[in-house]
């Protein structure tokens, strides 16, 4: 089946075009073909980031593959954050003298399973499109430091609470949705070109987060 992100595919897939494939013997197999894959993705949304995680799959019936995902998706932090953070910083700047500086992440791990179709084409290079469902926890992570120091522990001591929208996890449903092209360029390797839309559901507006990239993997 597929793959995501590593890049010695290139120099691997000219060393092996002397066993390239015909269109008679596509890279996804039918009928109880089982696949790993090493993940790694460009994610944008709220912010641009980087994503990795592991895939794995089985085929269930002629061009219809099982599929499960675990990710972590380095941020994904709103502006309303940073305008909560900065409004705290403010109120830190005004109870001392010391130089107030903060920094703002929302990292993501997640989990999903759902189905990938494999699209009939004659060609070594098979286009597919998959939709899953299953969780993301996000994590609220706000640092504040006051003259070099980092005080969001103890930031108590200088009169500031932080609320629920600085601090925190929270776990919520996830929605993805995408495709790609895999291609087994030396079997039994695979190489696949992807793009994946995720939406988690938060309260308020939910968290859109789209992953595009490419890796490397192996079927059995």
């Amino acid at each position: 089946m597929k793959v995501t992100f590593v890049i010695v595919a290139a120099a691997m897939a000219l060393a092996g075009s002397a066993h390239a494939q015909s269109a008679a013997d596509p890279p996804l197999s039918d009928g109880g073909t089982g696949y790993i894959e090493v993940v790694g993705h460009s994610a944008f949304g709220n912010v641009t980031s980087q994503s990795f995680g592991v895939e794995g799959g089985v085929t269930i019936a002629p061009r219809l593959t099982l599929f499960g995902e675990i990710g972590w998706v380095r941020d994904t932090a709103p502006s309303e954050i940073g305008d909560a953070a900065q409004l705290m910083a403010g109120h830190l700047s005004a109870v001392q003298s010391a130089s107030v500086a903060y920094s703002v992440r929302q990292p993501v791990t997640f989990g999903v399973a759902g189905l990938a179709y494999i699209i009939p084409v004659e060609s070594v290079f098979q286009p597919y499109v998959l939709g899953g469902f299953g969780l993301a926890r996000y994590t609220r992570d706000v640092t504040f430091t006051v003259g070099g120091t980092d005080v969001t522990s103890n930031i108590g001591d200088y009169g500031i609470v932080l609320g629920n929208d600085l601090a925190g996890s929270s776990i919520k449903p996830m929605l993805t949705a995408g495709g790609g092209v895999a291609w087994t360029f030396r079997s039994p390797f695979i190489l696949d070109f992807q793009f994946r839309y995720g939406r988690i559901f938060a309260s308020g507006k939910g968290i859109n987060v789209s992953r595009a990239g490419l890796g490397i993997g192996i079927q059995f």
